[in-house]
C-alpha cells in the first residue's frame, strides 16, 4: 500500500495552506518525502461535503429519525488540520465530540455522475474526524457553526488510491485517551459511496482534491481539554490529535 501524503519543508506551515503555496508538495510516504517534513491534509479540497446521519444506529443514538435520503452538509476548508494538529476546543461551546468517517478523495471533476460511473471519479479513501460542537449544533438548527470551527476537520495521515482498498474490509474505529468508542463497518452506510457521489452531483460540481466525509458509526461522544482522540481505518492507517483548550 503506497502512503499518498502532502507535505512541506516548511514546518510553519498551516494545514489549510492551499497548493498554490509554493512549498507545498505532494508524494509517497517512505519513498521520496525528506525525515523530518510537515505532513499536511493530504487533499486541498475547494469544499468539503458531509454525509449527516449515514449509519443508522448513529442516527438513533443522537434521537434523530433515520434519513430517506443523503443528508448533505459543508464543512469549511479553513477547519482542516493535519495528523497531530490540536483540535481546539472553542470557548463557546460546552460539548464537543469526535467522528470517525471515512474521507473520499476526488479525483476528477464531477456533475451529474450516474451511479454506476461513480467509482471513475474517485482517487482514494482518507481519515476524517468529523469534530462537532454537539451544543451548538443543537441550538442553532442547522449545523454550519456547529461543524465549521477552525481546527473542526481532521484529515489523513495519508491517501491510499481506491485501487489498493479492500472497501468491504475496512472497519472505522475510534479510541478516545487509548478506550474504544466507535468501531464500525463501512458497509453498514445507508446510502453507500456511489449513491453520494450521484446525489450530490446532481446540484453540486465536485473539483478535483475535494473531500466528502460519509457519515459516523454509533458510539460518537465528547471530548474535553487534554484528551486524545485516534480514528482508525483497517487498510487505510491511523487518525491522531490531541484536544486542547481555545
Amino acid at each position: 500500500m503506497n502512503k499518498h501524503v502532502r507535505y512541506s519543508l516548511n514546518p510553519d506551515v498551516p494545514p489549510t495552506a492551499p497548493d498554490s503555496n509554493l512549498s507545498v508538495r505532494y508524494g509517497i510516504l517512505d519513498q521520496d518525502v525528506p525525515e523530518g517534513a510537515r505532513m499536511l491534509p493530504p487533499c486541498c479540497p475547494t469544499k468539503i461535503v458531509c454525509v449527516g446521519r449515514n449509519y443508522v444506529e448513529h442516527a438513533k443514538e443522537l434521537g434523530n429519525e433515520v434519513p430517506k435520503e443523503p443528508l448533505i452538509f459543508l464543512k469549511p476548508p479553513s477547519s482542516l488540520i493535519a495528523n497531530g494538529d490540536a483540535i481546539v476546543y472553542p470557548s463557546l461551546s460546552e460539548r464537543v465530540d469526535f467522528e470517525g468517517e471515512l474521507g473520499i478523495v476526488i479525483g476528477k471533476t464531477a456533475r451529474h455522475v450516474p451511479r454506476e460511473q461513480a467509482q471513475d471519479y474517485v482517487l482514494g479513501y482518507t481519515i476524517v474526524n468529523d469534530i462537532t460542537a454537539r451544543d451548538l449544533q443543537r441550538k442553532d438548527g442547522q449545523w454550519t457553526r456547529g461543524k465549521g470551527f477552525d481546527t473542526f476537520c481532521s484529515a489523513g495521515p495519508w491517501l491510499v488510491l481506491k485501487e489498493e482498498v479492500d472497501f468491504p474490509s475496512l472497519r472505522i474505529r475510534t479510541l478516545l485517551n487509548g478506550e474504544v468508542k466507535q468501531d464500525g463497518s463501512v458497509t453498514d452506510m445507508l446510502f453507500p459511496v456511489d449513491d453520494i457521489i450521484a446525489y450530490v452531483t446532481q446540484f453540486m460540481t465536485l473539483e478535483p482534491g475535494d473531500l466528502i466525509a460519509t457519515g459516523t458509526p454509533p458510539g460518537v461522544g465528547p471530548m474535553q481539554p487534554g484528551d486524545t482522540v485516534q480514528v482508525e481505518i483497517s487498510g487505510i492507517g491511523q487518525l491522531r490529535n490531541p484536544v486542547i483548550r481555545g
